[in-house]
């Protein structure tokens, strides 16, 4: 269609040939075959002009307004690649878009005025590819080895954490065992039932501790909230809650055997042919190891 639209518009197959960067021979061939499947003569050729019969003429009126739009479509398609603009839409917990993503949003927006965040709140892992985001982030040990992840934060510690109220009256644990004598509230994946594990680190290495669970919950907020309320102590993440223990409102305990972990990465499929404004999100937000 396009070599026939090119001859309509030379009216000769020499020009059009060279237009299309391809041999008179070839050209005439592509024209021929179109017009053995379609049955029907769409050009006249003479060897000094070249001109449409009916058929030829009804179908360049049809077929010109298409080729133009789809000529238009990929330019504009092209323009993605080149600008960074429109939407990225990303997945992501409430934790890490309050510690990863959001302290340098209003930076982002300035620097890339056309791009517009979809910022998907999911506490759970999910298919991100499946599920048509351009990207995800999670800790780094919880990422498929088929994603590209890149790094946004540091190495992250967790915290025990618990009000002052909660304190009153009971004694603070001041090792791993004295957990058993305290409530807790625990994260919950939602979508397993898998409780997220306490992990500390002793002299003897890395080790789980199984704690008294009085309430569990699938959102990180509500756990901070509770445990502000005094309902139990709470395993957060640093950052998260460092806050509330600077104003007074949360007591830390069991500091020294608080391990580190890998810290949140952004993870995408690999793509060949990825848009500017994915691309310029993920360069933006990236930091050194």
């Amino acid at each position: 269609m396009k070599a026939f639209v090119t001859v309509c518009e030379e009216r000769a197959f020499g020009r059009a040939a060279r237009r299309l960067a391809m041999s008179p021979s070839a050209l005439s061939r592509t024209v021929r075959s179109l017009e053995s499947r379609l049955g029907v003569r769409l050009l006249n050729r003479t060897t000094r002009s070249v001109g449409l019969t009916e058929a030829g003429r009804v179908l360049y009126d049809r077929i010109t307004p298409m080729m133009t739009g789809m000529d238009e479509a990929v330019l504009a398609v092209g323009a993605y690649q080149e600008t960074p603009k429109g939407v990225v839409r990303v997945n992501l917990p409430s934790i890490a878009a309050r510690i990863a993503i959001l302290p340098r949003l209003a930076r982002f927006r300035s620097t890339y005025p056309e791009i517009r965040l979809d910022l998907a709140i999911d506490n759970d892992i999910t298919d991100v590819v499946a599920q048509g985001f351009d990207a995800g982030v999670r800790i780094g040990g919880q990422i498929s080895r088929d994603m590209v992840a890149v790094r946004i934060t540091p190495d992250l510690r967790m915290a025990v954490v618990g009000s002052p109220s909660y304190f009153a009256g009971r004694r603070r644990p001041e090792i791993l065992a004295d957990l058993k004598d305290h409530m807790c509230l625990t994260y919950k994946w939602k979508d397993t039932g898998v409780l997220y594990p306490w992990r500390f680190a002793d002299v003897d290495g890395a080790i789980d501790i199984d704690v008294e669970n009085v309430l569990t919950a699938n959102d990180t907020d509500l756990l901070l909230a509770a445990a502000c309320e005094g309902l139990g102590l709470a395993y957060l993440i640093e950052d998260f809650v460092m806050p509330f223990l600077e104003n007074g409102k949360l007591v830390r305990v069991l500091e020294p055997l608080c391990r580190v972990f890998p810290g949140f990465h952004l993870y995408y499929s690999e793509r060949t042919h990825m848009p500017a404004s994915v691309r310029a999100f993920i360069d933006f937000m990236r930091v050194s190891a």
